[in-house]
């Protein structure tokens, strides 16, 4: 079952020259770091630090990336950060990344987010504030 997409964060990432691999465009691996980029600015403005020695915190229990369009340097990647279903502990996020200005998409992603206790590397349930910010 499909559910409602929200857009909850959008972040300008620069395309360094060191992103692009021997075929002349950004490396595929390099867009999963544009996601991470922009998932972590997201829980950052929520107020949620990433750093060791936490109580609870997020992890990606899967991450997917479908390349449509390559990106080259110089450039901006605008990458958009959607919520969707969120359930007890987790929440699906979708990405899509283009150029600014650019309506067209030049890569789309996903990743599963998983709330846990580091400590006992169980998972807890959503914190209020994340499930206030996807509604």
């Amino acid at each position: 079952m499909e559910h409602q997409r929200t857009l909850i964060h959008t972040s300008l990432i620069p395309i360094r020259w060191g992103d692009m691999d021997a075929m002349g465009h950004v490396n595929n691996t390099v867009y999963f770091r544009y996601m991470e980029q922009n998932r972590i600015e997201w829980f950052e403005a929520l107020g949620y630090g990433v750093s060791v020695g936490q109580v609870e915190s997020p992890v990606i229990i899967n991450a997917s990336c479908t390349f449509l369009i390559p990106f080259t340097y110089p450039g901006t990647v605008e990458c958009r950060m959607y919520s969707g279903h969120a359930g007890r502990s987790s929440l699906a996020t979708y990405h899509e990344m283009r150029l600014p200005g650019d309506e067209r998409v030049f890569a789309e992603g996903a990743a599963k987010i998983v709330w846990m206790n580091p400590a006992t590397g169980k998972s807890i349930a959503l914190p209020e504030k994340i499930l206030q910010a996807v509604g």
